[in-house]
Parts: structure tokens; sequence; C-alpha cells
């Protein structure tokens, strides 16, 4: 099966217009995603999704592949599905773009699980240890069953703990891998009530059926938000590399 990956980089964004192509250590951050893509066992060909020249011009400028897409898509989902009705692929990933220290093996560990579950979405979880993070609707939080199987995804705390037994709270990851004919699927689907409700369009996928498996991993998303996160990302890179 062709396995293509595909980065959404939008230029417009209310906190940081430009951000793909802010440096990061002296290379833009798209490249930065891109690289570390690239580096995975698993995936046969990368492709940038943007809607701006100077975006697609840097990644050509680095050696990458782009693809100017439409400027109207509502989410990172719509620009790969433009992606995938113009690119041969069987399974398309979804990485975002502002997350410049995104784990190849992790790449590598969605690509298999889809692999093995081809009718399955796949993404990815990772244990909440900070009790800000869980009361934040910023951070989106997911329950699976146990076969690893996404029962719901919320803005809020889940599940309720009424009990004095611990739990784990998990933080959802914003990865997906795709099966083509899923993903064509998905953007045509109206929006349901509970996506509408929480804002999350993963929920559009539980809504009409459609199963997502849910990789636990101990990578915890550090994503570029605004200028000031880069000085942060910057400081975490010098550490791994001494």
């Amino acid at each position: 099966m062709k396995v293509v990956a595909v980065i959404p980089a939008r230029h417009g964004s209310t906190r940081f217009p430009g951000k793909p192509m802010a440096l990061i250590s002296e290379k833009p951050m798209i490249q930065h995603v891109y690289q570390r893509v690239k580096a995975s066992n698993n995936i046969d060909s990368v492709i940038v999704a943007t809607d701006h020249d100077d975006i697609y011009q840097a990644v050509v400028d680095f050696g990458g592949e782009a693809i100017i897409t439409r400027k109207d898509h509502e989410s990172g989902s719509d620009r790969m599905a433009e992606v995938a009705s113009k690119v041969d692929g069987d399974l398309f990933l979804n990485v975002q773009g502002d997350e410049p220290l995104i784990r190849t093996e992790l790449i590598d560990q969605i690509v298999k699980l889809a692999l093995d579950n081809e009718e399955s979405v796949v993404t990815a979880k990772v244990k909440i240890k900070d009790i800000e993070d869980l009361n934040s609707p910023n951070v989106v939080k997911v329950v699976a069953d146990n076969q690893a199987n996404a029962m719901y995804f919320s803005r809020s705390p889940i599940p309720y703990n009424r009990s004095i037994e611990p739990i784990h709270y998990f933080k959802h990851l914003g990865i997906y891998c795709f099966p083509k004919k899923t993903l064509e699927q998905f953007v045509t689907l109206p929006k349901s009530i509970l996506e509408k409700t929480e804002m999350l369009e993963q929920l559009r996928l539980l809504d009409n059926g459609i199963n997502i498996k849910v990789l636990e991993t101990n990578y915890d998303a550090v994503g570029v938000d605004t200028p000031e996160d880069i000085l942060k990302v910057e400081r975490i890179l010098e550490a791994q590399h001494g």
C-alpha cells in the first residue's frame, strides 16, 4: 500500500501569521516537520499542502514537495482531501505543520497500526500529567475501549471521576491516518451536532460509525502557537543535540 504524508501549512493565523515560515534554529518550521516525517521508514511520499506561494517556494527550496491548495478550506482534513484527489495513495497521514518536534517513531507506529487496520482511521493519545491541561478546553481529551477504539473526544475532562479510584486521563494528539476512501467520505459528510457543540471534527467520524483506533504514546506534542513558543522549541532542540 502507498502511504502519503500530508502536512497542511496555512499562511493565515490570527495569533501567528506566516507561522510555517518562522525560523527555528535557522530553518523554517515547516522544514523541521517535513524532515522528521520524511525520515519515517513507513512513508512513501511527503507533501506540504499550502495556500501560499511563499510557503510553497520555501519547501521547494529545501528539496521538498508541495502542492498549492484552495484558500477556503475549513480544516487540515479538507486540505488533505484535496491533495488526495490529485495524488495516488492508499493511506493519507495528516501531520500538523506546527509541531517541529514530531517524533519519527510515532509516525512509524501510527502507519503500522493503520496498515493492520485498513478500515479504521488511526490517531494517538498521551497521558495527561498536568492538571491545567486536564481542565483546559484547548486540550482535547479522548477515551477509548479495551480494543483501543475511540469512544469519545471532548474539551472537557472525560470520564467524570465520581469515585475515589485513580484514573488516567488522555490528551488527543492531532495526527491522523486515513484510508483514502474514508477521507473522501469524511469531507462530504455534514457536520454533526456533537462536532458543532465541541468544535471537534473527529466527532463527525464517530457520529457516522467510522472507527478510530487510538495508539498510546509517551510523546506529548509541543506545538507552536505563538512567536514565544519558538524559543521553547529551540531550547528543546539544543538539549536533544547536546
